[in-house]
């Protein structure tokens, strides 16, 4: 029987006896075995047929339609199976699909999907985060290739990368918008160089990373020179969409189990503390709607719309209040990190608060999002003082 054919339950069913059958188990500690642990299981989705809820069947993908990607995501949050590496499955595959070339589909989509090659994105600068069209990292073509020198910084997964999917200028500084291409970068190629930046929690979740006369064939150019603006605006709101039904998913299940340990603790009969739930399970809910409301625009439209970026301020905002409130009714055992017999849960708590202190950061920030919804959603006049959308 085909995905098309079966009912919404009956794929259910096939999914969850594949996630019980095939379940890699508890990943190993060591940080290089656990990476190719998780690479081992993204090859196994792929080569099941597992892989790709969204993407076409040509690709790799299941093509599944919007009632299946909400079962294939909650069935995967239940599972808790590693998640793909790098950034490129929900940032720049969609892009690749819709403004790549036959030969670049060919090329980069299957070994993406199946882990062979770790995509991250290359995005924001030091001097350019926020602002986007300020960045300065420059491109200068030379026959069939182009000549790639400057900076990106706060690049997630960026030390595990092989490619990178990088914004350029082509243009002028001034040009802004006008001037910026978008580059698909190998990252082992010569005068790549990138380094592990150390955040709040102690770990190495990003990178810096630098160009010093990087040559990048022309062939690996999305869309024309000079016109990767259009196409920042499809990977962001790709990003922001990317998340959020599997986000909505994985934190009912944290919140669930944070409501079971104050049950544990006793810290369940306080009347403050149950009403703080009560928001928590409210907006758990929200997200999980908006979230549907989200992949049904792309499924309809192709695009995730400005409903990405009410996701995206829902998501951040709750994990934030929800970590911040683990750590204040655990108490002082809210504080004691990982390292500690004496932690709760393994300090789980205490590292989602310091690791959510950024999620109003990362992928635009909150502020951004805010004048996306104000502007597309509530239609509310621009500010002109502020930088073009993304």
């Amino acid at each position: 029987m085909s995905v098309k054919s079966e009912s919404d339950e009956e794929f259910r069913t096939r999914f969850r006896a594949f996630l019980q059958e095939s379940h890699p188990g508890r990943g190993p500690k060591d940080p290089p075995e656990r990476i190719a642990w998780q690479r081992a299981w993204q090859a196994t989705m792929f080569d099941r047929g597992f892989a790709g809820p969204s993407w076409p069947v040509e690709y790799g993908g299941m093509d599944l339609s919007f009632p299946k990607q909400v079962i294939y995501q909650e069935e995967l949050t239940r599972a808790r199976v590693p998640r793909a590496l790098g950034t490129g499955q929900g940032i720049v595959a969609p892009t690749i699909i819709a403004y790549g070339t036959q030969d670049q589909r060919n090329r980069w989509l299957a070994p993406m999907l199946r882990g062979d090659k770790i995509w991250v994105q290359g995005y924001s600068e030091p001097g350019a985060g926020s602002d986007l069209p300020g960045l300065t990292t420059s491109a200068r073509r030379e026959g069939d290739e182009y000549i790639v020198n400057g900076q990106k910084i706060w690049t997630t997964q960026g030390p595990l990368a092989d490619v990178i999917f990088a914004l350029v200028r082509t243009g002028t500084r001034e040009s802004r918008q006008e001037g910026i291409t978008y580059l698909v970068i190998d990252a082992h190629a010569p005068g790549v160089q990138i380094r592990e930046l150390r955040d709040i929690t102690g770990g190495h979740a990003f990178g810096e990373i630098y160009f010093d006369d990087v040559r990048v064939p022309v062939a690996d150019r999305i869309g024309e020179e000079n016109g990767g603006w259009p196409l920042v605006r499809t990977s962001l709101g790709h990003e922001r969409a990317a998340g959020a039904m599997n986000q909505a998913a994985n934190y009912r299940r944290v919140l669930d189990e944070f409501i079971e340990l104050l049950r544990d603790r006793g810290l369940d009969r306080d009347p403050l503390v149950r009403d703080r739930i009560a928001e928590l399970e409210t907006e758990v809910r929200i997200m999980r709607y908006n979230a549907i409301r989200v992949i049904s625009d792309i499924v309809a439209k192709g695009e995730p719309g400005p409903a990405s970026s009410v996701s995206r301020l829902l998501i951040t905002g709750f994990e934030q209040r929800l970590h911040e409130f683990a750590v204040e009714a655990l108490g002082p055992a809210g504080l004691v990190g990982r390292g500690s017999v004496h932690a709760v849960q393994r300090g789980r708590w205490l590292y989602g608060f310091l690791r959510t202190r950024a999620s109003t950061i990362g992928a635009g920030t909150a502020e951004i999002q805010r004048n996306t919804v104000a502007e597309q959603v509530l239609r509310l006049p621009r500010d002109p003082g502020m930088p073009a959308r993304v």
